[in-house]
């Protein structure tokens, strides 16, 4: 079955684009550390790379869904992230060619230029060579600064910008620190020596030869957008082994920047990274850690294990299992006129300092008008409150870390109103040899975002490998983002305190605070949270649908399936479905409601029947969430926006009352007057090969 899917047009452009990013990734660290020598070669492999990229995508594009041999579950959703890919190595190559080789891309620029000039000798020859002479002053500036800054005499230099260490190892310094370096290591980072005598490793990209003050300055404020770019093509960007991918990227969001600058914002704000994080797939949403995970060996269910004595999956106790609630945030500050919050919300996960090790769970905030510094949580969902508002979170992992602890993330969607001013992209006639574009004033459109209001981080182990206590914590929140030391939220509050003792305590007490509770669960809430994965963080208001699925999910495969060697798929609409309610919290709602009032109606002696109950779970999920996830009348979810909000709940409301009074969904699934999107094989078929998550030793 595997050998007939390969053969698929959409798995072969799949297949291919694996290669090539296998290709861009190798390719971008060897240009991390390529000589002067070595570029040119390079620079010819990325056009070459470039091309196949493009060519691949050609090819995407004219896939059809017909054209497979066999049906194709979620066919619409992969070519997609498919294109999605393809697009990000294209603009991953794109940089990569203005920053490789200077003299590469001048050189075609130059020729470029040349070509449209003699198609147009009407305008002069004084005008062509004029240009040429300033264009080889600019690229003999830049080689001499390269040359002079490579040059082994050559031992002090500027800081163009600020650079907080990644990791341990790494020196912090600022724009305009003088350092003292000691070696020039070939793969640009090198050992540097600060003013205190502290050393430790920096970037290349971040340093330039000092010059007289003027120069100086100038060239620093027109350096530092070089910097971002090219250390976001090469050294920085390089090191997968934290999330500084995201970081960069989000740093680089200019509306976030002009809010800031306008005061807007406070300056400790930032796009936020967790909310970049879900953006780029489905690596940590919950559907994703729902699904079971394989052992090393891939022959087997590292998370899944049969229990034939009890006829149920084995509970899987784990290294940390908590309870953790929110309880409150407080002086939180408030974004100035022309931003509107759509929501307050915190995310939060598992996190080791450089590594996000769970899914991203997010738990939405209350606030009075009155006080909106104040952010407030329910501490128990029960009824028809949206599991969204749950405070109280479960916390598994099996992640032996010593550092794992739990990132709390404090953010707001915000939209912008109307009449104010930020920038808009507008680029010049040919591409920019430095990779820096003109930016132009343009009025809002109305433009969505995600800021981070400050995060905190709590440590679960102490330094001998002891839990911490189980107690009410008030955590002082940071600004910027986690990879960032030593920022304030808002930096105004401690320039406003006087130098006094009592001035100070004040602006301590001004501090935007977390409150959360940490408790270890009791032991019947333990016994139901071991069905659950080895590592997932969600909503207590709905562990018992989750518990549902991982029992029909063992039931499938590994009591039910005919050999363990098969791979079929299996006509579920139970597992096929299910995990997508994970990522639509109104629809896990609608099956809270729907089988709460199932139970109401379940005798004692069924209430202790397992195979009963999940039986009885089964109908009540076909007859609640399984049409309403194939109805057109069912907007798409969207986060923050109320209007959909509000019209899917009505939806959603209206339908269950319906399907209550006709003791089920198939006079709504008959009706004429109901519509349905288009039969797909992956509403009835789990395709678990597809599905399970490859062993991670690192959680």
């Amino acid at each position: 079955m595997a050998e007939r899917r390969a053969r698929g047009p959409l798995q072969r452009v799949q297949r291919r684009s694996r290669e090539l990013l296998g290709q861009v990734e190798a390719l971008r660290a060897e240009s991390a550390a390529a000589t002067p020598g070595q570029r040119e070669q390079l620079w010819l492999r990325c056009t070459q790379l470039k091309e196949l990229v493009e060519e691949n995508t050609k090819a995407l594009h004219a896939l059809k869904k017909a054209d497979e041999p066999a049906p194709v579950g979620n066919y619409s959703q992969r070519k997609e992230e498919e294109e999605k890919l393809l697009l990000k190595l294209s603009q991953q190559l794109q940089k990569l060619l203005l920053v490789l080789d200077q003299d590469n891309v001048t050189k075609n620029y130059a020729g470029d230029e040349e070509h449209e000039k003699g198609a147009h000798a009407e305008e002069g020859n004084e005008e062509e060579e004029e240009s040429e002479d300033e264009e080889s002053e600019e690229e003999d500036t830049e080689e001499d600064d390269e040359k002079l800054l490579d040059d082994p005499n050559v031992r002090e230099c500027v800081a163009v910008g600020n650079f907080d260490a990644q990791q341990e190892g790494d020196l912090t310094f600022v724009k305009g620190e003088i350092l003292l370096i000691h070696d020039k290591k070939a793969d640009g980072w090198w050992v540097a020596e600060n003013s205190k005598g502290e050393r430790g490793l920096v970037p290349r990209t971040y340093l330039a030869v000092p010059k007289e003050e003027e120069e100086s300055q100038e060239e620093s404020e027109e350096h530092i957008e070089v910097v971002d770019e090219t250390a976001d093509g090469t050294e920085i960007k390089k090191r997968t082994d934290s999330h500084w991918s995201a970081v960069r990227a989000i740093a680089e969001n200019d509306t976030v920047e002009v809010l800031t600058t306008t005061g807007a914002v406070p300056a400790g704000f930032r796009p936020s990274m967790l909310f970049q994080l879900l953006q780029e797939g489905e690596e940590f949403q919950a559907s994703h850690y729902l699904q079971p995970e394989l052992t090393t060996s891939q022959l087997a269910f590292k998370d899944l294990v049969w229990n034939s004595e009890k006829n149920t999956i084995h509970p899987r106790p784990t290294r940390v299992s908590l309870i953790v609630t929110l309880c409150s945030c407080k002086m939180i500050p408030l974004p100035g006129t022309g931003v509107r919050v759509l929501s307050r919300h915190v995310r939060l996960c598992l996190f080791d300092g450089s590594r996000v090790l769970s899914n991203i769970h997010t738990v939405r905030a209350t606030w009075l008008p009155k006080n909106p510094q104040t952010w407030t949580f329910s501490p128990r969902v029960m009824g028809i409150l949206p599991s969204l508002l749950d405070g109280d979170s479960f916390v598994r992992s099996n992640s032996l870390s010593s550092n794992i602890g739990i990132l709390f993330e404090l953010g707001i969607t915000y939209k912008c109103n109307h009449g104010q001013w930020f920038p808009a992209p507008v680029y010049t006639d040919r591409a920019c040899p430095s990779g820096i574009c003109c930016w132009k004033a343009q009025q809002s459109t109305g433009e969505r975002g995600e800021l981070s209001c400050g995060w905190a981080f709590l440590k679960l182990f102490t330094s001998s490998g002891i839990p911490v206590p189980s107690k009410m914590y008030e955590l002082v929140l940071s600004g910027g983002t986690p990879y960032e030391r030593g920022v304030e939220v808002d930096p105004s509050i401690s320039r406003r305190a006087g130098s006094g003792v009592f001035q100070q305590f004040l602006s301590l007490r001004k501090q935007p605070v977390l409150l959360v509770k940490v408790k270890s669960p009791s032991v019947h809430t333990k016994d139901i949270l071991n069905f659950l994965p080895e590592t997932l963080i969600g909503g207590m208001c709905y562990i018992h649908l989750l518990v549902f699925y991982r029992q029909i999910l063992g039931d499938a495969l590994l009591k039910d399936r005919m050999s363990m060697q098969s791979t079929d798929l299996i006509c579920n609409p139970v597992l096929a479905t299910f995990p997508q309610l994970l990522d639509q919290p109104d629809l896990m709602d609608a099956l809270r409601s729907a089988w709460a009032d199932k139970e109401r109606t379940l005798k004692r002696i069924e209430k202790r029947d397992q195979e009963f109950l999940k039986s009885a779970f089964v109908l009540v999920y076909h007859d609640s969430v399984f049409p309403l996830l194939c109805s057109t009348f069912l907007p798409s979810y969207r986060w923050a926006e109320e209007e959909v909000e509000l019209s899917r709940w009505k939806v959603i409301h209206d339908f269950l009352k319906r399907s209550q009074e006709k003791d089920g969904a198939l006079e709504y699934l008959l009706s004429s007057e109901n519509t349905h999107r288009a039969f797909d094989i992956s509403e009835l078929a789990y395709d678990f090969l597809g599905e399970v998550r490859e062993n991670n030793p690192g959680e």
